[in-house]
């Protein structure tokens, strides 16, 4: 059996990995001398346990080119054509704890950098156990999208499936993901936000008064309770003040372990994002049984009009889609708008000529006729220096470090090979800050989009997606965060006193939060004072005749 085995070695050697198995059966032949010798009995108590040196010799020698065969092709994927280069990095892991690593850059992520400058725009990897192709080439990333549902479809790790629901809409494909975008066309199209609009700049103005009388606020929290509000009345009548249960406190555990090391066990951050989907989702469940038993007559929000095509006798809806999709909804409705709103105050209080020219902008619209009667949809579309900016902070923000999707069959691509079955990975930041592109890519400069028409993704813009899979609540964010803008800059000043760091795990974050004060600019007996209160009343005991500069809230602020 021994000589037997050592045949297969021997021919296995010659046809795959002469070097290292080489140095893999050293041992065993080392071994196998020592077994014929003489002195091979001191290793053995018996006869009948020398016996079975033989045999182990083969289960060993078997387990060891069957791991180094293993490793080999982990390393060396078979495929038909030219892999791009890159690394797998270790078996299983990958280089899955590289791509989570944080990082508190600007740039393109280290990451995707380092493996840029060494292999290109397109290279391999392996994360969370699947081979992938990064892409951080225009042209690859832009075919992808367009391809959508002939060469590739949507595909994220089991990781994000378990997290957002094997029936969300992300991981749906073919009919029922296009009749799903129409249903959320119809929450999400032009009319709706006409009609939303006045209600978006209500809460935006009640919001920012209330956070006037604040010492500070943490900006992504509030912004992310304001977002979080408005879109769970739309969906699903949800008032936090009403309420028995804080429905917003389950997605803030869930948003904690989002961009997590997979690792579900408790008291880790992923473990955690697990627990929150699942009380969230019970909520959830409990008011579909309530809507069901219960029926309104007249639809009043999002979540009558599912039902209302869940219950139709040919419906292709089923419960578990509805509840994936609500929960899609309510986390991606202001999780990334919040960020965004954030990043934006933050470029705001960096650079005063943007400033300067935003708030030019909205005044303008404050001096027309009919100024008394709110944000009109002409007002809206007429904030063209608003929109440059916007895809300004959020082409520099990166929300979504990397979309992902699945190769339906073998593509060739600029001379090399996508297998079947292989993950792409598409790098947004590596287009947006791509130099041949945008000048000064690190630089914020919203005039470098004016005169640009986006109605869509491009090779060189991919904040909301792109392909048939392009956002399609993309318009409701903008609208969101113009309508935001425009109460802000119109009718307050802050300054940042706390935090305002950035990490990236890969996900954008804030670890020590974004703390700015607020004050009424509109009213000139009102100054400048962390609580935003009269001149007589600052907190620091100070008042409007003191000249020696002592109290920093009554200093170049009125």
């Amino acid at each position: 059996m021994a000589s037997g085995t050592e045949l297969y070695a021997s021919k296995w050697v010659q046809t795959e990995e002469p070097a290292l198995l080489s140095k893999a059966l050293k041992p065993l032949q080392h071994y196998s001398s020592l077994l014929n010798s003489k002195s091979s009995q001191a290793f053995f108590y018996s006869p009948e346990q020398a016996n079975m040196g033989p045999a182990a010799l083969c289960i060993v020698a078997l387990v060891v080119i069957s791991i180094t065969h293993w490793v080999y092709r982990w390393r060396n994927p078979i495929c038909n054509g030219e892999l791009p280069p890159g690394s797998m990095g270790l078996p299983l892991l990958g280089e899955t704890l590289q791509f989570f690593a944080p990082n508190t850059s600007s740039d393109i992520p280290p990451f995707i950098k380092k493996r840029m400058e060494r292999y290109g725009p397109i290279f391999r990897t392996s994360l969370v156990g699947r081979p992938v192709i990064i892409s951080t080439d225009p042209d690859l990333s832009y075919f992808v999208f367009q391809q959508e549902g002939k060469l590739f479809q949507s595909w994220y790790p089991n990781t994000f499936t378990e997290i957002f629901g094997r029936q969300n809409v992300g991981s749906l494909h073919g009919f029922m993901y296009k009749y799903l975008k129409n249903m959320l066309l119809n929450l999400f199209g032009p009319e709706s936000l006409k009609k939303m609009l006045p209600e978006v700049e209500k809460a935006a103005c009640r919001n920012l008064e209330r956070w006037s009388s604040q010492y500070s606020i943490e900006m992504k929290e509030a912004t992310a309770s304001l977002i979080f509000d408005l879109a769970a009345k739309k969906l699903i009548s949800y008032d936090s003040e009403k309420s028995s249960e804080n429905l917003r406190d389950n997605f803030d555990a869930f948003i904690k372990g989002l961009i997590s090391f997979p690792l579900d066990i408790p008291g880790t951050a992923y473990h955690k994002c697990l627990q929150g989907r699942k009380k969230a989702m019970r909520m959830l469940k409990n008011m579909l049984r309530e809507r069901r038993a219960k029926p309104r007559e007249k639809q009043s929000d999002f979540f009558d009009y599912v039902l209302e095509e869940l219950g139709k006798k040919d419906a292709i809806l089923t419960e578990a889609i509805t509840l994936d999709l609500m929960f899609v909804l309510l986390f991606a409705s202001f999780e990334t708008t919040s960020l965004a709103l954030t990043m934006a105050i933050k470029f705001l209080s960096d650079h005063p000529s943007v400033l300067k020219e935003l708030t030019e902008e909205h005044e303008a619209i404050l001096r027309r006729e009919d100024s008394n009667s709110g944000l009109t949809w002409r007002d809206y579309k007429s904030m063209a220096f608003t929109f440059q900016f916007i895809n300004e902070t959020v082409r520099l923000a990166n929300i979504v470090p990397a979309i992902f999707r699945k190769a339906l069959k073998e593509i060739n691509f600029k001379g090399y090979t996508i297998p079947a079955g292989w993950a792409v990975m598409v790098c947004p930041p590596a287009v947006h800050l791509n130099p041949t592109k945008f000048k000064d890519p690190l630089q914020f400069n919203p005039w470098r989009w004016e005169g640009m028409e986006l109605n869509g993704a491009s090779k060189h813009f991919m904040a909301f997606g792109g392909g048939m899979r392009f956002c399609v609540g993309t318009d409701f964010t903008k609208m969101q965060m113009a309508v935001f803008l425009h109460c802000l800059v119109t009718k307050y000043r802050w300054q940042a006193i706390k935090g305002g760091d950035i990490v990236r795990t890969p996900g954008l974050q804030f670890p020590n939060g974004f703390h700015p004060t607020w004050a009424f600019s509109s009213l000139s007996w009102y100054i400048w004072c962390p609580l935003f209160v009269h001149v007589s009343a600052c907190p620091y005991g100070h008042d409007e005749d003191r000249n020696d500069n002592q109290c920093p809230n009554l200093n170049g602020y009125a």
